[in-house]
């Protein structure tokens, strides 16, 4: 059956005209297709990263050929493909994206890699898969091509590491997640861990150079501006934020770095 929607989720950008040129290639052999853009600001090249945003978005958009692309294997033996879930399809590089995201969708039902070449542009580029590659076929599944027809079954595919948090008495440490725009920073933990770490109230949050006091609360107008919140984020995972301002440049936090949450602050 054909699917109305298709979610396109990058590292390109929007500087360039690669995005652009995914749209051109959806429209022209789909266009009766809508194209939702989540996001093109991904980090480049962090694929875990990549893979929250979908994960935390997937959910709320229609039902979709979910057409990702974070692929810093572009051109290598890694393989391209199709993710078939009760709610939906996903499209990308077997290199961990989609998994996080097909679980928000129900889950794996089955997968084929992206190898038949009526499905992709007759001339294919070593470094731009997302146009060549993965729009092509986002395009021909949207339009009810079966997910089949594309390739030979995949039953291993590639899934990204747990994100590293570890809880002890009085201690949490967590990995940053994501960055939003307003520089909230997301940590892999959730609101259990810090309430089996027991800690409450006001407490250390510390990266590798720089150590804060934040208190725990509902929401950025918990704290007067510029001070530090550690609430609960719309996905349900701890998070730590500035009121007015920029938890990440304070911290100096980025995806993939580690945030260490304690009690007894000894610093402002």
């Amino acid at each position: 059956m054909p699917i109305h929607c298709v979610s396109f989720t990058t590292d390109y950008g929007l500087s360039d005209g690669f995005v652009a040129a995914c749209h051109g290639v959806i429209a022209r052999i789909a266009p009766s297709v809508r194209v939702i853009d989540v996001s093109h600001e991904i980090p480049p090249q962090q694929v875990r990263t990549g893979a929250e945003v979908l994960a935390q978005t997937a959910p709320y958009l229609p039902e979709s050929v979910h057409l990702a692309v974070v692929d810093p294997g572009v051109g290598t033996a890694r393989r391209g493909v199709v993710v078939v879930t009760d709610r939906g399809m996903l499209v990308g590089p077997d290199n961990g994206l989609l998994i996080p995201a097909a679980e928000t969708l129900s889950g794996v039902i089955a997968a084929y890699e992206l190898a038949a070449p009526e499905y992709r542009l007759p001339v294919t580029s070593s470094t731009f898969h997302g146009r060549d590659v993965f729009a092509p076929a986002a395009a021909h599944l949207a339009l009810g091509v079966p997910p089949e027809e594309f390739g030979p079954r995949v039953d291993d595919l590639v899934r990204l590491p747990d994100p590293f948090v570890a809880v002890f008495p009085g201690k949490l440490v967590a990995e940053v997640l994501t960055v939003d725009h307003f520089g909230n920073v997301q940590l892999a933990a959730s609101p259990a861990d810090l309430e089996l770490a027991g800690l409450a109230g006001t407490v250390s949050v510390s990266s590798e150079h720089v150590l804060v006091k934040a208190l725990v609360g509902d929401t950025f107008g918990t704290v007067p501006p510029g001070r530090n919140v550690l609430y609960t984020d719309s996905a349900g995972r701890l998070a730590v934020a500035v009121n007015g301002g920029s938890a990440s440049a304070v911290l100096g936090l980025g995806p993939a770095q580690e945030c260490t949450i304690t009690s007894s602050p000894t610093a402002t």
